[in-house]
Formats: C-alpha cells, sequence, structure tokens
C-alpha cells in the first residue's frame, strides 16, 4: 500500500458497517479498510482465506508498530493461519481475529480510550 492510497489522514471512530462498506467521518466507504497510525485506507481485501502476510508488509515492516492489530475477518472468525501468526509474532505484534462487528466494536471501544490501535477490516454485505 503506497503512501498516496491514504483514504482518510485521520482514525476515526467507524458510525456504521455493511452493504459491503463502512462510514466514518461522515462519509461512506466501499469495500474493506486498513486502519494504521496515519489514518484508514481503501484494502483490497474481500476474504479472509485470500489474506496473507505479504498484505501487511506494511505493518510488519514499519519502525513504528502497534502492540495489538485487530483483524476483522468477516461474518465468520476462523482459526489465524500459522503464516500469519508467525509474521506478527516475528514483528513483535499481537494480532487478534474476530468478526468484521466484533473489531469494529473493538475499534471504536479502543480508539475512544485514545490508544494507538490498528486494524484491518473486511467489508460484509450483511450486518448479524
Amino acid at each position: 500500500m503506497a503512501e498516496d492510497d491514504r483514504f482518510f489522514p485521520h482514525r476515526a471512530p467507524i458510525e456504521a458497517y455493511g452493504n459491503g462498506g463502512f462510514r466514518f467521518g461522515g462519509m461512506s466507504h466501499q469495500g474493506s479498510l486498513m486502519i494504521l497510525g496515519d489514518g484508514m485506507h481503501a484494502w483490497p481485501a474481500t476474504r479472509y482465506a485470500d489474506v496473507s502476510p505479504a498484505d501487511f508488509a506494511r505493518i510488519l515492516e514499519a519502525p513504528r508498530r502497534p502492540h495489538t492489530f485487530i483483524l476483522g475477518t468477516g461474518i465468520a472468525a476462523p482459526a489465524p493461519s500459522r503464516p500469519l501468526l508467525e509474521a506478527f509474532d516475528k514483528a513483535g505484534i499481537g494480532l487478534q481475529l474476530m468478526t468484521t462487528g466484533a473489531a469494529v466494536r473493538t475499534y471504536n471501544i479502543l480508539l475512544g480510550e485514545n490508544r494507538d490501535i490498528w486494524a484491518a477490516l473486511i467489508a460484509v454485505d450483511q450486518v448479524r
């Protein structure tokens, strides 16, 4: 993800999710999101099954990394793959997988507590 791919230059609470996207900062975004220390970025992921450590190179190799990274996996919460766990472990970042809904709620709470929370959220069509 290049610096010029920035979507929103701040981290903002997520106001709503579903219908294939998210609402935040008074805006609507279609597709998945990668939320980093410098803002909210469009992320091309559509299914957790297709996610690999390469999708997180920017985070794993960053000079400043989060203590914990939340990965919203869609409507199901599968176990993390061994390569993904190993990549985050090697980078010294705790990886928390949960459904996108749970990830949105957790992100909003931690952001409200002024924590340096980073996340990747796979968009879902329907909210359950």
